[in-house]
């Protein structure tokens, strides 16, 4: 199984392409602090992974996404490989998260955009953008037990079975 997800920030706004073809790509760091600190400096390292996006997922990227944003995405790693052109017997070695979808982590006014995530990458490139249901605590109320009814239980009747599965 090859699977990545990452969540950090971007360390550059994002450059967008497109092939000769028209397909969109984009490409992008994003900076992601470690977990524990360093004995030596007492400071968090942080690792620079390179990622790659394609089509939808490319321009919702570079739309949405800026240098500093946090950004969480799903994607594969994948590793090129390719000769120097300088030096034939030098091969250099590549390794970048190929990103199949995108989302925002942070919050609202850090971003400066609404609640949208990227469309999932699932072999189908329809269009358009999912916006998600902003809703906040405040406009739900909170369920008292206490007023819960669950009405007349004698409506309903007993089923008797022979314990046998009906499908």
């Amino acid at each position: 199984m090859n699977k990545v997800i990452l969540m950090g920030r971007l360390t550059a706004d994002p450059n967008l392409n497109q092939t000769p073809s028209g397909v969109s790509s984009c490409r992008f760091t994003i900076a992601i602090n470690r977990p524990f600190a360093n004995k030596q400096t007492g400071e968090r390292d942080t690792d620079f992974i390179s990622c790659v996006a394609w089509r939808q997922t490319a321009e919702f990227i570079n739309r949405y996404f800026k240098k500093g944003s946090m950004i969480c995405v799903e994607g594969t790693l994948r590793n090129n490989n390719y000769q120097d052109k300088k030096y034939p017997d030098v091969t250099h070695y590549n390794t970048d998260v190929l990103v199949d979808s995108a989302e925002f982590c942070g919050s609202k006014a850090e971003t400066g955009t609404g609640n949208y995530s990227a469309p999932q990458n699932n072999n189908n490139y329809g269009s358009g953008y999912q916006t998600a249901p902003q809703q906040t605590a405040s406009q739900q109320p909170a369920p008292n037990n206490d007023d819960m009814s669950y009405g007349n239980l004698n409506d309903f009747e007993e089923i008797l079975s022979d314990g046998d599965v009906p499908f």
